[in-house]
């Protein structure tokens, strides 16, 4: 790994670990302390395939629309609605009959949050393709989205994850549905300083090995 590869690396692992220590430095404490809530395993899978999901379709899809997709006018509409106005319109839509939305309602309105944005990220992200590579033709120019998406993956998976967890926890409590927004925030509201620091610890070690997974497909 080249000396400046480390120092970025090096910079992020200070950053992260000074966010470690204010999480279990964290002050306060509760007039009438109560246990930590226990973690929500439950919501593992769901989450995992909500991520899964986002991982695959936004690349796809910024790899089918190239550079030009961040530029239109309908993604950005799409984009713009808060997560709180996606839970209400699927709250507004949702048929009584069916009972509570629950997992199911809460996937549907985090891609319909997420996605829109996600994919105009990864576009924008992409290299301009006039006049090169577009002069070479179609095979060449997907190509070639295909080698900067691939470098952009895990740089973009690590920084935007604790994002779509701040994302899950409004629609976790718009609809009533528990999960790992809601966990990490209890564990705050609870001052549970060592619940905090592994959620930190664990979106580090993500970041951290992203960054390093880079730094050596650029090497």
């Amino acid at each position: 790994m080249r000396p400046r590869a480390w120092a970025t690396v090096a910079q992020g692992a200070a950053v992260w670990a000074l966010a470690l220590v204010l999480a279990w430095s964290l002050p306060g404490g509760l007039w009438r302390p109560v246990p930590p809530p226990p973690f929500p395993v439950h919501a593992l899978l769901p989450a995992a395939f909500a991520l899964g999901t986002l991982a695959l379709a936004a690349p796809l899809l910024a790899w089918l629309g190239g550079p030009d997709l961040a530029a239109r006018r309908p993604l950005a509409l799409l984009e713009a609605p808060p997560d709180l106005l996606w839970a209400g319109v699927l709250l507004a839509c949702w048929p009584a009959a069916w009972g509570p939305p629950g997992q199911g309602g809460w996937l549907a309105a985090f891609l319909a949050a997420a996605l829109p944005g996600e994919v105009r990220w990864l576009s924008a992200a992409l290299p301009g393709e006039v006049p090169f590579p577009a002069a070479w033709g179609s095979e060449v120019v997907r190509r070639a989205r295909r080698l900067t998406l691939t470098r952009l993956v895990s740089r973009w998976l690590a920084a935007r994850l604790p994002i779509w967890l701040t994302a899950s926890l409004v629609l976790e409590r718009m609809l009533g549905v528990p999960g790992l927004g809601m966990d990490w925030m209890e564990r705050v509201a609870g001052r549970d300083r060592a619940g905090l620091a592994a959620w930190v610890a664990a979106l580090a070690l993500l970041c951290l090995l992203s960054r390093s997974l880079e730094v050596e497909a650029v090497a």
